[in-house]
């Protein structure tokens, strides 16, 4: 909206702000209808139900949550809503998720959601999509745990691996890199670590508090920037989804907490690519699937160089490709810009690395001749990955 408002935009305002106090919101926020298909201890997977103008076909796409962040990340609302769109792409859709961590879960490490959660995750994916291979897309934290199974079971029916703003130089965080030394100074008796003991987890004000921290520029300025976008009923509602979002973040289990403060953030463990796990070391140069890797151009959680750190490391993998792609940490995935960057290279990557479909559709055939127009990963794009990664600078 202009600093001095064009009638048309005073109206729209009027509008919005009437929308708001009358119905109390703006964004449609109705969830994509889904089915359990299969649960356990912190694991719940989902198959979402077929859109009804659209014919199911090819390998199915499942959704891996990180911890403590809800599953809203896909489905942020509708319009703008990764999962919406795969399904109207006529996807398999399936997504995996926790459920609400309890006091009684403090003892679960990383080892329950890399030998068990998201192994199993996979195998039920494949099984209820008639035994195809699965691409397996995480984002954040999920994205390195997606990464560390894969290295971890080579078994798995994978058809590739996409992980979205995860990073594996913490030394590349900013907001992390210059209280590294003050952290091993306490020698694990700092006030952190007798928190996550005290209370069997990182609470959910404590995580919600962590994310908001990286966007402390936004959140500053949010109030300036809902009134100059009065007019703008989009960007209005995509705030809203964003807050709900904020609002239901969940909490971590102690032990897992434990092990990610005090291996990734203080240790850094992931730079070099391995992990020991339970007795076991897990390198992602064990991966052998096709690994594509985003980094967001403004991620202060997980910046573009915590982020590319994973690619040298995946020497095992039959391609391993990075793009940049515009946004924050949440931004990049579900961002009103996400519609025309992420999701388009990330369905040109899974049509690369799809297996012949069941029936050929017309949805398929248009989306395969459509792909070489578009940015992202297809052999034949007009653009390169140089000029994605231009976003950086």
């Amino acid at each position: 909206m202009d600093l001095i408002p064009k009638p048309d935009q005073v109206v729209s305002a009027a509008s919005n702000v009437a929308h708001k106090v009358f119905y109390g919101g703006l964004a449609d926020l109705r969830p994509m209808p889904r089915t359990l298909i299969d649960e356990g201890t912190l694991r719940e997977v989902y198959h979402y139900r077929p859109a009804a103008t659209v014919q199911e076909t090819g390998d199915p796409v499942l959704l891996v949550t990180p911890l403590a962040a809800p599953s809203l990340c896909f489905d942020l609302r509708r319009g703008c809503s990764l999962v919406e769109h795969l399904v109207h792409a006529g996807r398999p859709t399936y997504l995996v998720e926790y459920g609400e961590v309890q006091f009684r879960d403090r003892n679960l490490g990383m080892e329950h959601w890399i030998d068990e959660v998201i192994p199993t995750a996979i195998r039920e994916v494949s099984a209820h999509a008639g035994n195809r291979p699965v691409h397996v897309v995480g984002w954040s934290l999920g994205g390195i745990f997606t990464l560390l199974t894969a290295a971890d079971s080579p078994d798995l029916p994978i058809a590739s691996v996409t992980a979205l703003g995860s990073p594996f130089d913490v030394k590349q965080v900013p907001l992390v890199a210059p209280l590294r030394p003050l952290l091993n100074v306490t020698q694990g008796r700092g006030l952190i670590t007798r928190t996550y003991q005290a209370f069997g987890g990182a609470p959910k004000p404590l995580v919600r508090w962590a994310f908001q921290l990286a966007s402390v520029q936004k959140l500053v300025t949010k109030p300036a920037a809902l009134a100059l976008n009065l007019d703008d009923r989009d960007f209005l509602a995509q705030i809203e989804a964003v807050d709900r979002f904020m609002d239901n973040m969940i909490a971590y289990p102690g032990r897992t907490f434990g092990q990610l403060y005090h291996r990734f953030v203080k240790g850094n463990a992931l730079v070099g690519g391995s992990i020991e796990l339970d007795g076991r070391d897990i390198d992602v140069a064990n991966i052998t699937a096709p690994v594509l890797i985003f980094g967001g151009a403004t991620d202060g959680i997980a910046p573009i160089p915590a982020v590319q750190a994973v690619m040298p490391l995946l020497t095992g993998s039959a391609e391993a490709r990075f793009e940049i792609v515009p946004g924050g940490h949440l931004g990049m995935l579900t961002g009103r810009a996400a519609r025309d960057t992420t999701w388009r290279v990330l369905d040109e990557w899974v049509d690369q690395w799809s297996s012949a479909p069941d029936l050929p559709t017309p949805t398929a055939v248009a989306r395969e001749k459509a792909s070489s127009a578009k940015i992202g990963s297809n052999r034949k794009r007009r653009y390169g990955s140089g000029a994605s990664r231009a976003l950086s600078t």
